[in-house]
C-alpha cells in the first residue's frame, strides 16, 4: 500500500506528498484505533468496573458526543490557528486523554474521559481530509485523501490485534487497551509540528510567496502559478455562515448531508463497536468473538486498498452505489439469520460471513468517498464551516445510531434491527444515484460550478414541466 502511494507520487516528480499524506492520516488512525479498541475493552470493562448496559453504552457514546463537539469547533480552528496546529492540538490532547482512560477507577471518570478524547478524534477526523484535500494536484487527489480513510481502517485493525493479543493478561488488559493510543497521538502531534501549512490557508492570510513555497514541494513548477490563481479567486470571496444554506451552496451541502448521515445509518459503528457482541448473539465466546474481530478488521484493509487503487481511475460514484448495493444485501442476509433458527443450525457461520461482506462493501464505498467528497465539494471560502456541518451530522448520527443498537435489537429484536438497516440502504442507493456528482479528475473549485450547476439545471427543468 505504500509503494502505490510512493509510486503516485513519482509520477508527479514529488515523493514529499507521500510523507506529507503519512503525518497527517494519523488523525485518521486516532479515529479508527478508538473506534476499534472499544469493542474488545467493553468486554472486560464490564466486569472490571462494574459498568452496567446503560454505562456499557455511555461509555461508547460519550466518544461520539465529544468527537461531535470537536468537529464543531474545528472549522474555527483550522482558520484561526492553520489546519497544521489543529492537528497538532488534537494529538496532543488525544495523547493526554489515552492515559488518562488508562488509569480510570469507575465507569463514571472513564466517560468523562473518553468524552475528552472524542473532542480530538471528532477535531482530527474533520482537519485530516481538509488538510489533504488542500495540498496535492488534483490527479491524485482521490488517492491521497483517501488514504486518511485507509489509515482509519489501518487503526481500527490495530485495535482489534492489540484486543486479541491482550485478552488473556488479566484485569486489567483494557488499560493497556486503551492507553497504547496515546502513542499514534503523540506521533502526530510530533509529526505535524514539522509539516508544511496549506497553501490554500496561506493565500487566504495574504502569505502568497509561502504558499508557492509549499506548492513547488508538491506540484509541478508550470502548474504553481496557475493553482494560486485558481485559490486566489476563490479566496477572494468571502462566505458567510448563511451562505450555507444559500442557493449556490444548498446543493452541495444535501450532498454532504445526505453522504455523512447515510454512512452512519446504514448500521457501520454497531458492528464495529459491537462486532464482538453480535458475534456473541451466534453462540460464540467472548475469546472467540474477539478473535474473529480480526478477520473483520482485515477485511476492512483490504478492501479500502481496493478502493483507494481505483479511486482516481474508475471514479467514485461506482463504488459508492455498488458498494452501498453490497452491505444492503449483507444486511438483509443477516437479518435473515437471526430471524430463522434452521439457518442459526445449519450455517453457523453465516453472520460472520455476512460481517465481512458487509465491511467489504462498506470498505469500498461508503467509508472513503464520505470522506474524500465532503473535501471535494465545497468552495475554499465556506469549506471548514461546511464540513464541519457534514462532520457533526456524522458523528451526531454515529452516536445515536450506536448508543441505541442494544437497546434495539433487544426491543424489536435482532433480525427486524439489521432489516432496519438495510431498508436504511436502499433509501441511500437510490439518494446517491440521484444526487451524487462524479468529481474524479475535476479541480476543486470546477466541481463547486459542476454540482451547483447541475442543481440550477433541475430545477429549470422542474419548472418547465410545471408550466407546461
Amino acid at each position: 500500500m505504500a509503494g502505490f502511494f510512493v509510486t503516485d507520487a513519482r509520477r508527479e516528480g514529488k515523493p514529499f506528498l507521500f510523507a506529507v499524506a503519512l503525518i497527517a492520516a494519523l488523525g485518521g488512525f486516532l479515529f479508527g484505533y478508538d473506534t476499534g479498541v472499544i469493542s474488545g475493552a467493553l468486554v472486560y470493562i464490564k466486569g472490571d468496573l462494574g459498568a452496567s448496559s446503560f454505562e456499557q453504552e455511555a461509555i461508547v457514546g460519550a466518544l461520539l458526543i465529544g468527537a461531535a463537539f470537536g468537529a464543531l469547533g474545528a472549522g474555527y480552528l483550522a482558520d484561526a490557528i492553520s489546519r497544521r496546529w489543529t492537528k497538532v492540538l488534537s494529538g496532543s490532547i488525544y495523547t493526554l486523554a489515552a492515559i488518562v482512560c488508562a488509569f480510570c477507577q469507575s465507569p463514571d471518570q472513564l466517560i468523562a474521559a473518553r468524552f475528552v478524547l472524542g473532542l480530538s478524534v471528532g477535531t482530527a477526523s474533520f482537519v485530516s481530509p481538509m488538510y489533504l484535500a488542500e495540498l496535492p494536484p488534483k490527479r491524485i487527489r482521490g488517492g491521497l485523501v483517501s488514504f486518511n480513510q485507509l489509515m482509519i481502517v489501518s487503526g481500527i485493525l490495530a485495535a482489534y490485534i492489540v484486543n486479541f493479543a491482550l485478552k488473556g493478561i488479566g484485569a486489567d488488559n483494557w488499560r493497556w487497551m486503551l492507553g497504547l493510543g496515546a502513542v499514534p497521538g503523540l506521533m502526530l502531534a510530533v509529526g505535524m509540528a514539522v509539516m508544511p501549512y496549506s497553501p490554500r490557508w496561506l493565500i487566504e492570510r495574504g502569505r502568497e510567496e509561502e504558499a508557492k513555497d509549499v506548492l513547488r514541494r508538491t506540484h509541478e513548477e508550470q502548474d504553481v502559478d496557475e493553482e494560486v490563481e485558481s485559490i486566489k479567486k476563490v479566496a477572494s470571496e468571502t462566505g458567510r455562515l448563511r451562505d450555507l444554506i444559500g442557493p449556490s451552496v444548498r446543493p452541495m451541502l444535501i450532498v454532504g448531508l445526505g453522504l455523512a448521515i447515510f454512512q452512519q445509518i446504514v448500521g457501520i459503528n454497531t458492528i464495529i463497536y459491537y462486532a464482538p457482541t453480535i458475534l456473541g448473539f451466534t453462540g460464540s465466546s467472548a475469546s472467540s468473538a474477539i478473535g474473529q474481530t480480526v478477520a473483520i478488521g482485515v477485511t476492512n484493509l483490504v478492501f479500502t486498498v481496493v478502493a483507494i487503487l481505483l479511486l482516481d481511475r474508475l471514479g467514485r460514484r461506482v463504488f459508492l452505489i455498488a458498494g452501498t448495493v453490497g452491505l444492503t444485501v449483507a444486511l438483509a442476509v443477516l437479518g435473515a439469520f437471526f430471524a430463522f433458527g434452521t439457518l442459526q443450525a445449519s450455517a453457523s457461520a453465516l453472520a460472520l460471513i455476512a460481517l465481512v461482506v458487509y465491511i467489504a462493501s462498506f470498505a469500498v464505498g461508503l467509508g472513503p468517498v464520505f470522506w474524500l467528497m465532503i473535501s471535494e465539494i465545497f468552495p475554499l471560502e465556506i469549506r471548514g464551516p461546511a464540513m464541519a456541518v457534514c462532520t457533526i451530522a456524522n458523528w451526531t448520527l454515529n452516536f445515536l445510531v450506536s448508543f441505541t443498537f442494544l437497546s434495539l435489537a433487544a426491543d424489536i429484536g435482532k433480525a427486524a434491527t439489521f432489516w432496519l438497516y438495510a431498508g436504511i440502504g436502499v433509501l441511500a442507493i437510490i439518494f446517491f444515484i440521484l444526487r451524487v456528482p462524479e468529481t474524479k479528475g475535476r479541480s476543486l473549485e470546477g466541481i463547486q460550478r459542476d454540482v451547483t450547476g447541475s442543481s440550477r439545471r433541475r430545477r429549470r427543468h422542474q419548472s418547465e414541466l410545471r408550466s407546461a
